[in-house]
């Protein structure tokens, strides 16, 4: 493989083959009961099956499929625990590598964006990569001043591939829901695809991580890497060790999940006040834990190429509504929520209705400290898909205005780390410092 398969016909084949792949375990694990095989047994069989293939494909095509499948991973927490047992192996796998590009594509894509006299940059660049994501591949080098770095060259034809990728997985996105039961699949194709322009310009790539960079550079708690050198689909910056989210939740101890939880939450709410953005791929492939040479444990930060622009900091009808929330007013809480479009014209709800729809999403707000689990999110989860509760059937008449959709997922794809560390976490102080309106409502 030279490059990524590019022929929409080819990816769209392969895609394809999910779900139909499917359907056809499903007909073999049939004949396996009917043989005499146990139905949990071949149940078993069937999710480990479509977790292989799922990783399989989606890894292979990189592009927007393997976007699609980073996204998903986060979200593993909220699926059911027969279900998310075969899925999570495969889908974390998606954090942090995939199949690499061979070294003479990647010295061809250096070639054509810096020159062919690209190696003078370098004192030293390792050909086999650190990291393989969605559009671009990571390399470890050193830089021709002697600074260690990591370098990230784009996939030639990402650009295709995503916005091909999404388009079909978008087609497919009724048949997929088998995959991921109780997943949204088409509003979170949607939202990728309208950050394909974005996630391929490494330029305003590259001043995000500055801005970000600025604004932590003496922060005894967040540690992002400055940009080096920015090129068309070629960004240099900094190297960073220490180990990844992915990497903590797997195997580590709980005072590191615990550690990890809190600075991530810190990072969440702080950076928005702090940069004016907010950081919109909060997946654990994007951060490190590092340890100072006091002790103290650092949360690194990589891959500013999906933001949200927030020039004030968090919104304040957030914050209102939270504490509101909080507070018990329904009246208030549902009155706000109807002035800032959350629940349209059209639609009459019950204030008290809403506010106990509410109350248990913002749990974790309401105590000193919060422990974030899997079987926590995945009563959240069970009560809103479920087609026969009252916070379903109220939950489909909630209205989420377009400048709140990107916000929106962040915050569940934090929440779904913070439960995949299962960490303790004090929120509220995070909010009471950073949110505008949560500390007081007016």
């Amino acid at each position: 493989m030279s490059d990524l398969p590019r022929k929409a016909v080819t990816r769209t084949v392969k895609l394809a083959a999910l779900p139909l792949g499917l359907a056809g375990r499903a007909t073999w694990g049939l004949g396996k009961r009917i043989g005499g095989k146990s139905a949990e047994i071949v149940a078993r069989e069937l999710q480990q099956r479509t977790a292989e293939q799922l990783f399989r494909t989606l890894g292979e095509l990189k592009g927007g499929a393997m976007k699609f499948g980073q996204a998903l991973s986060v979200f593993e927490s909220a699926l059911p625990e027969e279900v998310a047992g075969p899925y999570r192996a495969a889908l974390t796998k998606l954090q942090e590598a995939a199949p690499p590009l061979p070294a003479a594509t990647v010295h061809q894509v250096l070639t054509d964006r810096l020159g062919a006299d690209w190696r003078d940059l370098f004192e030293e660049f390792e050909d086999t990569p650190a990291a393989a994501a969605s559009i671009g591949q990571v390399h470890r080098a050193v830089w021709h001043d002697g600074r260690r770095v990591a370098v990230k060259v784009q996939y030639p034809g990402a650009g295709e591939a995503l916005l091909s990728d999404l388009k079909q997985l978008g087609r497919f996105a009724g048949l997929l829901g088998p995959l991921i039961p109780g997943m949204e699949i088409k509003p979170l194709i949607r939202e990728l695809r309208e950050r394909v322009a974005e996630e391929l310009d490494y330029e305003l790539e590259a001043e995000a991580q500055r801005t970000h960079a600025d604004a932590f550079a003496d922060d005894p708690d967040v540690v992002v890497p400055d940009v080096v050198h920015q090129g068309d689909q070629v960004l240099v910056t900094e190297w960073m060790e220490g180990t990844p989210l992915s990497e903590v939740i797997a195997d580590g101890t709980q005072e590191d999940r615990d550690r990890a939880g809190q600075l991530l939450a810190g990072f969440l709410f702080s950076g928005p006040a702090r940069t004016g953005l907010l950081h919109a791929d909060p997946h654990p492939g994007n951060f490190r834990l590092m340890k100072a040479a006091d002790g103290r444990t650092r949360l690194g930060v990589l891959d500013f190429g999906t933001v949200d622009r927030l020039p004030g900091g968090w919104p304040r009808p957030i914050g209102r509504s939270l504490r509101m929330t909080l507070d018990g007013d329904a009246e208030g809480v549902y009155g706000h929520l109807r002035a800032e479009g959350f629940v349209r014209d059209s639609v009459a709800l019950d204030p008290d209705a809403v506010l106990d729809y509410l109350k248990p999403i913002i749990e974790p707000a309401e105590a000193e400290q919060f422990t974030f689990t899997r079987p926590w999110l995945r009563g959240q989860a069970a009560r809103i898909a479920d087609p026969r509760s009252p916070a379903h059937q109220l939950g489909r008449q909630i209205n989420l205005p377009p400048s709140y959709l990107l916000i929106h997922r962040v915050t569940l794809s934090t929440i779904g780390v913070l439960c995949q560390l299962g960490a303790t976490v004090r929120l509220r102080d995070e909010l009471d410092t950073w949110l505008p309106g949560f500390a007081n409502a007016t």
